[in-house]
């Protein structure tokens, strides 16, 4: 049985990007390998794919996915990740490191970068990251495991029992957009100095206790905004996402298309902003009457409007709610 979830806007994705054949695809977020599939589809024989994911289990996930795609296939002598065959080649890693991981893997260029920025139900269920609240496990957070990490020792439990109260607080309205950040940063540091917060269930009960009964009544789960923050701090997932996003398009061939589905408003923000950004010639505030900044534009924005689910998806797939789709294409 598979715990990675099922790829959310697949069709959409597709006929966005329109892959061609012989084309070259960069997954940064593989997973399972569900888009990754349907990409290759259309771009075999001659196309490559470049598949990257910090997580064990996805790359195995997605080895036994698309073997079927290769012929000879055979072990990657990098012990980190397989690669099936020589033209689908899977990488442990983090897609902000996506420039090192081509470079070391030989692939060359490409054609299509796409980015699922999703949380798996592995990743869920998984007993030592302690992402969710409906199991009680240790505060750790880190994606990939300490292995993964430059800064091993930040987890979510040393953010916790370390950090200042002002630091967890901006942590908490920043990155989880939580209307009660400065009740729970109180409560950390006052609980802390009684019992060290080192699982899950501590935390639920201290946002629990920082936050009124008709906050607990919402259709979104009361602790869900402090553990999205924490996560997103502890992985640099919003750093990460804003410093690739250069990267690819300095990388990506001409016609090239990016494709990015976020699941939360702050990393979509920070996709369109880059889009919008990069298809104007200008980026001159309004206050200068003639241009100094000298900018190009170098990207068509494909999707004018984020694509989002339609309600048959939803029904098979409730994860498929929040997932918004932005795709640009590279012109110069």
């Amino acid at each position: 049985m598979s715990y990675f979830h099922i790829p959310v806007l697949l069709k959409e994705t597709i006929e966005i990007i329109n892959p061609k054949p012989g084309e070259n695809l960069i997954d940064g977020t593989l997973g399972g390998g569900g888009h990754s599939e349907a990409i290759l589809e259309k771009t075999l024989p001659d196309g490559k794919l470049l598949g990257i994911d910090l997580d064990d289990e996805a790359l195995q996930e997605s080895e036994r996915r698309l073997e079927k795609y290769a012929s000879g296939c055979h072990s990657s002598a990098e012990t980190m990740a397989p690669s099936v065959s020589s033209k689908i080649i899977l990488r442990k890693g983090n897609f902000a490191d996506f420039v090192e991981i081509k470079e070391k893997s030989n692939f060359g260029s490409f054609n299509i970068f796409f980015l699922d920025l999703g949380i798996s139900s592995q990743q869920l269920n998984n007993k030592t990251l302690g992402i969710s609240f409906l199991k009680n496990l240790p505060l750790d957070m880190r994606m990939g495991g300490a292995d993964c990490k430059k800064d091993n020792y930040k987890t979510a439990e040393h953010i916790l029992n370390n950090w200042n109260e002002d630091a967890i607080r901006l942590i908490l309205k920043n990155y989880g957009e939580e209307r009660y950040a400065k009740n729970i940063a109180r409560e950390i540091v006052k609980e802390r100095k009684v019992n060290k917060i080192i699982k899950t269930e501590q935390l639920v009960k201290i946002i629990s206790e920082a936050t009124p009964a008709k906050y607990k009544n919402q259709r979104i789960h009361f602790a869900t905004r402090t553990f999205q923050a924490l996560r997103i701090e502890v992985n640099d997932e919003l750093k990460n996402l804003e410093n690739v996003l250069p990267q690819i398009l300095e990388n990506i061939e001409i016609g090239g298309r990016i494709a990015v589905i976020s699941f939360h408003s702050l990393e979509d923000r920070i996709v369109k902003q880059f889009f919008q950004k990069e298809s104007k010639d200008c980026i001159c505030g309004p206050e200068v009457p003639v241009c100094v900044c000298g900018h190009q534009k170098r990207l068509e924005i494909i999707t004018k409007k984020p694509i989002v689910a339609s309600e048959k998806e939803i029904l098979k797939n409730p994860r498929a709610r929040s997932g918004k789709l932005r795709v640009a294409k590279k012109i110069e």
